[in-house]
């Protein structure tokens, strides 16, 4: 049975303020993941030692890597990316309308790869929108159109998933819910999948949505102490099946 994971690792640097690359890779290995979105890599900076993030835990994992820079300073990039030991290809990148009225804010990005699960193409869109709701309702209905989720080339199965930075009440919530399904209303047994923050999550803000072809199975958050320390975010995980095709 597949399983998909959306973590987002601030930096591999953990609630102890040490960063550590390798173990956020080790604890991703503990969930045994076929696919992995990841939010908040570095690659490249200075401030954590120059490493390409995304690429040492998918090597790590054994798995290929996509990764997209939402933000780029000189040679410096800091963004998301796909991990998956699928076949992959990359469809697309790119990055998600701010706010007009605060162009001051952290740019953000969306990356889209499509993976082969028994001979059938699944759609992994992977994002991180920004903190203002205002900009995150414009990001939301960015990805809700035709760029994105309407894309002529987005059909079959489709999982969209991320750091959406807002919580089941809110407005990016209703707009994606629109499109897709939350696979935690889907999920056949409901258990707390508050992620943020880590130590104490009290926040659904981490989430999973998913078309009628994506058969739930079960979506789980873990709380292991270990969790808890290695980002100021806990990993939501979804397990499922490909519908057979009608």
């Amino acid at each position: 049975m597949p399983r998909i994971v959306t973590y987002n690792v601030h930096r591999c640097v953990g609630n102890d303020r040490r960063l550590d690359v390798p173990r956020i890779a080790d604890v991703l290995a503990t969930l045994e993941p076929d696919i992995v979105a990841l939010q908040e890599l570095d690659v490249g900076r200075a401030r954590t030692n120059n490493v390409d993030q995304a690429h040492e835990i998918a090597d790590r994992l054994r798995m290929a890597s996509h990764f997209h820079p939402a933000l780029k300073v000189e040679e410096e990039l800091y963004g998301d990316a796909i991990l998956t030991a699928y076949p992959e290809t990359l469809i697309q990148t790119g990055p998600l309308p701010g706010h007009p009225r605060l162009p001051q804010l952290e740019p953000r990005g969306a990356l889209w790869v499509e993976v082969e699960i028994e001979d059938r193409p699944v759609q992994i869109i992977n994002t991180h929108l920004g903190l203002v709701p205002k900009e995150q309702q414009i990001q939301a209905a960015f990805l809700a159109g035709h760029g994105w989720l309407e894309h002529p080339r987005c059909k079959g199965p489709r999982i969209l998933l991320g750091d959406f930075n807002a919580t089941a009440t809110s407005v990016v919530y209703r707009t994606l819910s629109a499109r897709l399904e939350p696979a935690r209303r889907l999920a056949p047994k409901k258990t707390p999948t508050a992620t943020f923050p880590s130590p104490l999550p009290v926040l659904r803000i981490d989430h999973i949505f998913v078309s009628r072809e994506i058969e739930v199975r079960d979506v789980f958050v873990p709380f292991d102490p270990a969790w808890r320390v290695a980002s100021d975010h806990l990993p939501l995980v979804m397990d499922f099946s490909v519908r057979p095709e009608a």
